[in-house]
């Protein structure tokens, strides 16, 4: 136990890590997932090849081998990205991806009546979507997004790979220094007890679109 209440620090500075990581990942990407998702639906086509092809190659590889491209392959071209940006970069672009499929569906599920009824009302193309068909959309596309977000949390442990001292590293050095696979049991109940209150967090926010029932 005495070993285990030293690991705290060592824990809470890996979860600040983790943190900074989670937020900035899902501040960025979900922007970035409406740009494509739009770019996936739009009648220019080259748009939609050039959003198409991104999907593809960023839903297609592995995350923790984008990871490594950006931050390994980069420098051969003459980018050096320090680690961090490095990471963040690669979490929000593959993420971007999946949160564009997912607004993409939920875009092409209303109906297509809604649009001619906004253009029949005078309005613009950005106010049609962000307060007709993006209000409406949200309800249908919150789970899936919340899952994606869950998921999030467990990805971050990838970044260990570019040597940054998340959760994951943290327990990895701990674990060899002390002979004992404790550390890594710690740090799955902390992420255990994150993602419950994130589950339970995007619960309550879920109820809120219960109106639009």
């Amino acid at each position: 136990m005495n070993d285990i209440s030293s690991l705290i620090p060592q824990i809470l500075e890996g979860l600040k890590v983790t943190l900074e990581v989670f937020a900035l990942t899902l501040i960025l990407s979900i922007p970035l997932g409406i740009l494509i998702s739009l770019g996936r639906i739009s009648k220019i086509k080259l748009l939609k090849s050039i959003t198409g092809l991104y999907v593809l190659i960023l839903r297609g590889t592995p995350l923790l081998l984008q990871i490594l491209f950006i931050f390994f392959g980069f420098p051969l071209i003459g980018i050096k990205i320090p680690r961090f940006p490095a990471a963040i970069l690669a979490m929000v672009l593959n993420y971007g991806a999946y949160f564009a499929e997912i607004f993409r569906a939920g875009i092409l599920s209303i109906d297509k009546g809604q649009f001619e009824a906004a253009e029949v009302l005078g309005l613009s193309k950005k106010d049609t979507f962000f307060r007709v068909i993006m209000p409406q959309s949200l309800k249908k596309i919150f789970p899936p997004v919340a899952n994606e977000v869950v998921t999030l949390v467990k990805d971050t442990a990838l970044v260990y790979v570019v040597g940054m001292d998340e959760l994951l590293k943290v327990a990895k050095i701990a674990s060899n220094r002390l002979s004992s696979i404790m550390p890594f049991v710690v740090v799955a109940v902390v992420y255990l007890l994150f993602n419950g209150l994130l589950t339970k967090i995007l619960e309550k926010v879920e109820e809120k679109f219960n109106y639009y029932n």
